[in-house]
């Protein structure tokens, strides 16, 4: 009997540097704000500014007002969509990956049905479809519209079944740059003209999940997709795919020809948003956040924006405004990025920090980027408070 050889191993550091390159973050990328969207699967954009950083910490030459464009051409647009969170999304992936996501989001109504009792969904979904058809509404609007027909419902779950029935987007001004708005919803099939994919079958969206997120286990993709049940469709592909191991022994899938950067080659420091799909997208995030680290990047039900050092999760950092009331603003009333280290930085290191510090404020502050501070907050040792 014939022994099979075991897969290759690749440790914490070469699965870091190949995730850094499939992400666009361990070299900056010369490409459009639309193919990084396309090459990266959507942007998390639970807030508006949080895309629109996502591609300055990716892109070598990029402009905000390229994505805005995008949004406001309607080239892309923010859905709901891989674990039941806001994206921003092509048109083109935003009508694939709705469908695709559907199951996350049931899983989410499931967690209303005790405020939906005597309602029926699927007259639900068509009243909805038609009220914002008609033009875009808010989601109170929604709810009171379906308030009407079940008064004794709870108003949060009838905005919950709309939000999973239909495939809902965010119609402009909502996420333009600098201009924005509140949250107006109407159907991605009203708003960019034809229909959701039927029923997409999962093979060619784990190949590309691998292309962004690679080399990945069936857990990890579960995780970024909010699903269950994706290890038929690896099988299917194995035969095209390459196989490894972590150090733990989980078997990782990855496309053959993708890039596995050697584990010492140098990962310069990143200034990354909230939800920043790097550090929400594998079930082991142990690839680019420290065990130590793991749950420092919140403060209660607050998100903060994290920046990177060699290539893993490092600190956090916030943007304060010129102008800005903040305790400790600059007095100059400059705009100020302070950043906060998990720990002590080299003073190589703190130099490389405060470099794309200023870089980062430069993309916030645009033409107004005549100054900026960076400010070093003192090292905590553990959890944030």
């Amino acid at each position: 009997m014939t022994n099979t050889p075991a897969a290759p191993l690749l440790g914490p550091r070469a699965l870091n540097r190949a995730t850094l390159a499939r992400q666009l973050l361990l070299e900056r990328a010369a490409m459009s704000a639309e193919a990084a969207l396309t090459h990266l699967v959507g942007l998390q954009a639970q807030n508006v500014k949080p895309p629109y950083l996502a591609l300055a910490a990716r892109l070598a030459e990029f402009d905000p007002m390229e994505l805005s464009g995008l949004m406001d051409s309607r080239a892309a647009v923010r859905i709901v969509t891989m674990r039941s969170t806001v994206h921003t999304l092509t048109a083109d992936d935003a009508l694939l990956l709705r469908p695709f996501s559907q199951s996350a989001i049931d899983r989410e109504l499931r967690m209303f049905r005790h405020g939906l009792d005597g309602v029926d969904l699927d007259r639900l979904a068509a009243l909805a479809r038609a009220h914002v058809e008609d033009a875009p509404r808010t989601p109170a609007a929604i709810r009171a519209e379906l308030r009407r027909h079940w008064p004794d419902a709870d108003p949060q779950s009838l905005g919950i079944a709309a939000r999973a029935r239909l495939p809902l987007l965010q119609v402009t001004p909502r996420g333009l740059w600098l201009r924005s708005g509140q949250v107006a919803l109407t159907t991605a099939e009203h708003w960019l003209g034809r229909p959701c994919a039927d029923d997409p079958a999962p093979d060619d969206i784990v190949l590309r999940y691998l292309g962004a997120f690679g080399p990945a286990s069936v857990k990890d993709m579960q995780a970024w997709a909010g699903l269950t049940r994706l290890r038929d469709a690896f099988e299917r592909l194995r035969p095209r795919l390459l196989t490894f191991r972590d150090e733990h022994g989980v078997e990782l899938f990855d496309l053959p020809g993708a890039p596995r950067p050697d584990p010492d080659t140098p990962a310069p420091a990143r200034f990354l948003p909230e939800y920043d799909n790097l550090l929400l997208s594998h079930a082991d995030r142990t690839r680019v956040v420290a065990p130590a680290h793991k749950d420092r990047t919140w403060t209660g039900n607050q998100p903060h924006c994290t920046f990177l050092v060699d290539g893993f999760l490092a600190g956090v950092w916030r943007f304060e405004e010129p102008g800005s009331a903040a305790e400790d603003a600059s007095p100059d009333g400059a705009g100020r990025v302070v950043v906060e280290p998990f720990v002590e930085l080299t003073r190589r290191q703190r130099a490389e920090v405060a470099a794309e510090a200023e870089r980062t404020a430069r993309v916030l502050m645009g033409d107004h980027a005549r100054s900026c501070d960076v400010a070093f907050g003192t090292v905590v040792q553990g959890p944030r408070p």
